[in-house]
């Protein structure tokens, strides 16, 4: 029964067995006849070449007699030659390639050009060698009958003009310029000429200019081929630029204004761009009286006759405005508003829900044309916020910016997501009008748009977040509602995506966000996402990015039991993790451990299970531990650490005496060797190591400051129950105290005052540790992310490389509350900086701290009770 219900289900009817017949025929292979050899042996023949030639005598022997292909390398081989043998090549090779150069083809002519401009650019002889050799090879091919070669060799002789003397242009180019440019020359020469007249203009004073080139420059601009006219108006503004000010306004302005209104559409465009960059050189008479006539006719015309000017006017509209700013009554301001207003909605519904009359059903050319008027609108946003002033932002431009974001288009979107850093900038203290559009943006569909909104993603945070001078630290996060779910989703649809890279790029920008949003929103809406990340991706890039990032959050998170959690499942899911890829991301963590927090901190919660991997199982994991060693050993200081560093002794040794595996074996012992040659630090500031001890020790400070914050936190919660106002009084005078010396908890610097003993630095360090309890994260990261940026920096500059990764189990740190309390010797409040043999136990202390001021507050209460009761 099974074989009948089986071809039940199937459709193999005569008709359909037929069909697929006939799609095995089509993939037959059909057999032809193969050619046993590429090359016949007469074509081998004249291939050969006697290996007992020197490189010159070849050269020439290939441009003889070789073929096409083998003369083509000889050219491209020239700027080696030109190293190794100047004078000889110069002598035997160059003559033989200018003689090939008057039959070669479109290949070898444009290799020539190129092998001579990388000649002048490796400067491998003089340039009066140079020109003596080369020039006159150049200036014969530049009227050669392939437009694309005579561009070619153009191209190459204006870099040659740039470095030739002015007594070479003048008699080697300038002088044959005058008979080239004649109207009797052909189209391509005039083309030339007009090209060569534009580079010319900066290298002559203005008197040489005007006597011989401007006389050429006027016949070109009334030459009766539109191209040149077109080419020669498109040089006007490097003329301009060399015969100043006063010439441009008798001579150049004027060609300008008959240029625009040529017969041909390309002219009257080339004139109008023309016009645009030359703004800055003309008056305010000339701009009135002149310019903006022109202009208002381009703006009228642009719509009705002329719409092939359209996209070029939307390019230069924001410069063209702000450069006419000061000559614009009201009304000419407010209509040049309008025209930006309806180009930027050019070939979109209106808002009443009908097209505009005047716009038909337009062709796919007209789309792509009004696409690229509506990007060019957005590229120029920011410019025409400066045209209305901000203030006036709301009111002019809001409705426009709303649009513009919401555009169906995504290369619109996409530029608007570029520029929307400029715009909140200009937007300064009323940048929370544009919040909604920041979560828009970043819910885009498209990853393109995404990926261009990430790359200034911090700056714009702290912008919506700090921009305001009305709007405190308290109302940060009542700014941006969505912005958490926005960055989440933003995420997740990266993580989804194919495009890793943007995924990678998001990871490493989010790293900004104990700037932005408090520690347990991190903790609950990122932290353990990045953890994710790191445990179930496949990407290498993206995974280090989620680590670093995690490590950032830890390295900010205000509450020891969280940042107890994290540590543990990164030890327990990672560095004692089954899979020795999740072993590998391990070791990649500890390297951001050691880049972002301090020695001890590494050396307290990281270093065994780190040397626990030497047992590992795989030999990469093995291999990458070898290689972080040194970085590892770096973070010890004797003799606090001296049985920190047996232990990493004895784990050395056991590597030696028990590796199998030849190619860990060779890399443990160039480790041993890179170990011995290490000095390690000691407690005392040494002179060598002063500057990394300095940054070591404030990385503590802070970690410590954040311990002291969260007790702060709790005795003010304890407090707010049971206190007395006059604690309440003491407890405020404190947080006011803090905010005159918050500065030395916003950025981890290198300028850090010596440390200076007595009871005034320890008050100074005390206040300075009473920073206001809301957002920490939000002063211990600087606005530019500078501190993070430098660690890195330090780190990398004394660091190791690192390479193929492995990882080990065995090391189970135990997370009750004892392991984290040590007995402390030292008083870590006498100075601004604690000494380095009691700042391993900071984290300690801090706990001890806790449950010290616990037990005295309930001494002190008890004995108020007493009184009381007496």
């Amino acid at each position: 029964m099974h074989p009948i219900i089986f071809f039940s289900k199937m459709d193999f009817s005569q008709s359909n067995l037929f069909g697929y017949i006939e799609d095995l025929q089509e993939l037959t292979i059909i057999e032809r006849p193969v050619r046993r050899s590429l090359k016949t042996p007469e074509e081998i023949e004249r291939l050969t070449v006697d290996e007992e030639l020197s490189d010159i005598e070849r050269a020439v022997y290939l441009l003889s007699s070789g073929q096409d292909i083998q003369g083509t390398s000889v050219v491209a081989n020239l700027p080696v030659l030109m190293r190794q043998n100047p004078a000889e090549t110069l002598r035997r090779v160059l003559p033989k390639i200018r003689e090939v150069l008057h039959v070669a083809g479109v290949e070898m002519q444009l290799t020539a050009a190129v092998s001579f401009l990388t000649v002048l650019q490796e400067e491998s002889v003089s340039i009066h060698t140079y020109s003596h050799s080369f020039l006159h090879i150049i200036l014969q091919n530049l009227e050669h009958r392939d437009a694309g070669v005579s561009n070619a060799w153009l191209e190459t002789l204006l870099a040659v003009i740039e470095a030739l003397p002015k007594e070479t242009i003048r008699h080697e180019i300038l002088n044959p310029l005058v008979s080239k440019a004649q109207l009797s020359q052909t189209l391509q020469s005039r083309l030339v000429s007009c090209k060569i007249m534009g580079k010319l203009a900066n290298k002559f004073e203005a008197h040489i200019i005007k006597r011989e080139i401007l006389p050429l420059v006027k016949s070109l601009c009334h030459d009766v081929e539109y191209e040149v006219r077109t080419c020669m108006c498109r040089q006007l503004e490097h003329i301009a630029q060399g015969i100043g000010t006063e010439l441009t306004k008798t001579v150049v302005l004027p060609e300008l204004v008959e240029l625009a209104r040529d017969e041909g559409s390309s002219v009257r465009l080339a004139a109008f761009e023309t016009l645009v960059n030359l703004l800055d050189m003309f008056d305010a008479d000339d701009r009135s009286q002149t310019v903006l006539p022109l202009v208002k006719s381009f703006c009228e015309k642009s719509f009705k006759a002329d719409e092939s000017i359209l996209v070029s006017l939307s390019f230069h509209l924001g410069k063209l405005c702000n450069g006419l700013y000061g000559i614009f009554t009201p009304e000419q301001h407010l209509r040049f508003l309008e025209f930006y207003k309806k180009l930027s909605t050019l070939g979109l519904q209106q808002e009443n829900g009908h097209n505009d009359n005047q716009l038909q059903l337009q062709t796919l050319e007209q789309e792509k044309k009004y696409i690229s008027v509506r990007k060019n609108c957005a590229y120029n946003f920011p410019a025409m916020i400066v045209f209305v002033d901000p203030k006036n932002f709301h009111l002019e431009l809001y409705s426009i910016f709303f649009c513009l974001c919401h555009d169906p288009e995504v290369p619109v979107r996409y530029t608007m997501a570029i520029s929307f850093y400029e715009v909140a900038k200009l937007l300064n203290s009323g940048v929370y009008t544009i919040h909604k559009e920041l979560v828009t943006l970043l819910q885009d569909e498209s990853l393109e748009v995404l990926d261009a909104l990430v790359g200034h993603l911090p700056e714009i945070l702290e912008l919506m977040t700090n921009g305001g001078e009305n709007s405190g630290s308290e109302s940060k996060l009542l700014s941006i509602p969505d912005l958490i779910p926005a960055l989440t989703t933003a995420e997740q649809r990266a993580a989804t995506s194919l495009k890793w890279r943007t995924h990678e790029k998001l990871l490493q920008k989010y790293a900004c966000l104990p700037h932005i949003i408090s520690s347990d929103q991190i903790y609950y809406r990122f932290l353990h996402r990045m953890l994710t990340i790191i445990l179930t991706n496949n990407v290498l890039p993206v995974q280090k990015a989620a680590a670093r990032t995690l490590c950032v959050y830890l390295r900010y998170n205000r509450k020891q039991e969280q940042r107890h959690e994290v540590i543990q499942k990164l030890i327990e899911q990672l560095g004692q993790g089954k899979s020795y890829w999740n072993r590998l991301r391990f070791l990649d963590t500890c390297e951001f451990i050691m880049e972002l927090f301090s020695k001890s901190f590494f050396c307290k919660y990281f270093f065994l299970p780190v040397l626990e991997l030497t047992h590992d199982p795989v030999a990469n994991v093995r291999m990458k531990l070898c290689y972080l060693l040194p970085k590892v050993k770096s973070t010890l200081k004797i003799p606090t650490d001296k049985h920190l560093l047996q232990q990493l002794e004895l784990c050395i040794r056991k590597l030696l005496c028990q590796e199998k595996d030849k190619d860990v074996l060779t890399i443990v012992k160039r480790t041993v060797l890179e170990l011995d040659r290490m000095e390690i630090s000691v407690d005392v500031f040494q002179k060598r190591f002063y500057e990394n001890d300095l940054l070591d020790q404030e990385k503590e400070r802070q970690e410590h400051l954040l311990l002291e914050m969260e007790q702060l936190e709790k005795e003010k919660q304890q407090n707010e129950g049971r206190s007395t106002n006059v604690n309440d009084k003491i407890f405020e005078k404190k947080r006011r105290d803090s905010k005159t010396s918050s500065v030395l908890a916003k950025s981890i610097t290198l300028s850090v005052p010596v440390n200076s003993s007595g009871t005034s630095a320890g008050k100074e360090d005390k206040k300075s540790k009473l920073v206001r309890s809301q957002s920490f994260s939000a002063q211990a990261l600087h606005p530019k992310y500078s501190n993070i940026d430098k660690c890195s920096n330090r780190s990398s500059a004394t660091g190791y490389t690192s390479s193929v990764s492995g990882m080990g189990k065995g090391c189970m740190l135990s997370f009750s509350d004892d392991s984290f309390r040590t007995h402390s010797t030292g008083n870590s409040g006498n100075a601004a900086f604690p000494s380095s043999s009691s700042s391993r136990n900071l984290f300690n202390s801090a706990d001890q701290k806790s449950n010290g001021n616990k037990e005295t507050q309930s001494r002190k209460m008890s004995i108020k009770n007493r009184k009381s009761n007496s």
